[in-house]
């Protein structure tokens, strides 16, 4: 057994602890804690995209940065922007070009939470960067809390949190993207569901399938946890309300089905535009790696392709020691996301779903605190490319 799976096995399991039933809803020092790293983060990609505003201006020309909206309103967060402002289907055949268009692919949540918001903030891009913000403030909270569940003492707790807010991908925390929003929802879910109260994490998680396809995939975490827990406390009755999760994706399939005569429209948007149909896993992996080591991109195209390959065998360990953990309810979530991302024509996002493995996060900080020289070589490792992301994504380059 290897000294990490030895970390892994180590945290203790996800059978029940004696409850409070109920989340604390004040903030104790352990919360204020990792607020205060949340913030001095925050700080820190704020400064990243500034001077990358003025090291990297898309004209080499240029005399002035490009507007603080523009660089960090990239790639996906257009598609938001455009759902909110415009709607699925507008009136207006100019708000929706017919090409690269398949809005459709991304869940309302996000958007109809910046539609309600953006009336008082005014502009579109605060109101993207305003939710993200409150939203990961929300979701490193409830990280640490349920680090505290499965790590001795705060210190634990706080290196879980800091390893997810200089992970690699960690600048999609903090921009108009659904990672934040997801957690938000994803990760009290999970803490309502240790704590055996299963309406709130069914609510919870309900929230989260608004967002992400991938909250179906914290529900069937919670259908499995339940399934081990529930019957040794006489709580069966509550097995109704875990179905409340697939509502969210019912009524979406449901309103793209009345437009377009598809109940599975929002799929094929992502077929369309992401090449996200079927593949058997080894095909995937080897389109992936042809893309990456094939020398048919560009070199910032291939690096991206190598780090889709790297996270999906971070992804592969991680099931792997959960199972050997006997840690189904996580196992299982991580592993649906595998097998979501891993069977399509190429891998695509891995590197920034692992931002949504909380499994992985507190695996690591369980390893790392068994030593200096452990912490010290992961943060070596990880601050560097999470500065590396930053300035790609706040460059306007594929960050994946």
């Amino acid at each position: 057994m290897t000294l990490l799976e030895r970390d892994v096995r180590a945290i203790r399991p996800t059978a029940p602890p004696p409850p409070p039933r109920r989340i604390r809803p004040r903030l104790d020092a352990g919360d204020r804690d990792v607020l205060t790293l949340y913030l001095f983060t925050r700080v820190a990609l704020l400064l990243t995209a500034y001077c990358t505003a003025w090291l990297f201006p898309r004209d080499p020309e240029a005399h002035r940065p490009g507007t603080f909206a523009a660089v960090v309103g990239q790639w996906d967060w257009s598609h938001y922007l455009h759902i909110a402002r415009d709607g699925y289907f507008p009136d207006d055949p100019a708000a929706r070009p017919a090409e690269w268009d398949n809005r459709e692919a991304f869940f309302p949540g996000f958007p109809l939470l910046l539609r309600a918001l953006q009336p008082l903030v005014r502009d579109w891009t605060a109101t993207g960067l305003l939710v993200s913000l409150v939203a990961g403030a929300v979701a490193c909270v409830a990280l640490g809390r349920v680090a505290r569940l499965d790590l001795p003492g705060l210190a634990e707790s706080r290196r879980t949190v800091l390893l997810l807010l200089v992970s690699p991908c960690a600048v999609f925390l903090a921009v108009g993207y659904t990672e934040s929003l997801f957690l938000a929802f994803a990760l009290p879910a999970w803490l309502a569901a240790r704590r055996h109260d299963w309406r709130l994490a069914a609510l919870l998680a309900a929230g989260a399938t608004t967002v992400r396809v991938s909250g179906l995939f914290l529900a069937a975490a919670l259908v499995v946890h339940f399934a081990l827990t529930a019957r040794a406390r006489g709580e069966l009755r509550r097995l109704p309300w875990l179905a409340l999760p697939a509502l969210p994706p019912v009524l979406y399939s449901w309103y793209l089905y009345g437009h377009t005569g598809d109940v599975m429209a929002w799929k094929h948007a992502q077929e369309r535009g992401w090449y996200r149909a079927f593949h058997t896993p080894w095909e995937a992996w080897g389109t992936t790696w042809d893309a990456a080591f094939g020398h048919g991109y560009t070199t910032p195209y291939a690096l991206m392709w190598q780090a889709e390959l790297v996270a999906m065998a971070v992804g592969l360990v991680t099931v792997a020691l959960l199972v050997r953990a006997r840690r189904w309810p996580e196992a299982v979530y991580v592993a649906l996301s595998l097998w979501a991302l891993g069977t399509s024509y190429w891998y695509m996002s891995v590197p920034r779903a692992t931002l949504l493995w909380w499994p992985l996060w507190t695996g690591l900080a369980a390893w790392t605190a068994r030593g200096p020289r452990r912490s010290a070589g992961w943060l070596c490792l990880s601050v560097p490319l999470s500065v590396v992301l930053a300035v790609t994504f706040f460059s306007g380059r594929w960050a994946g």
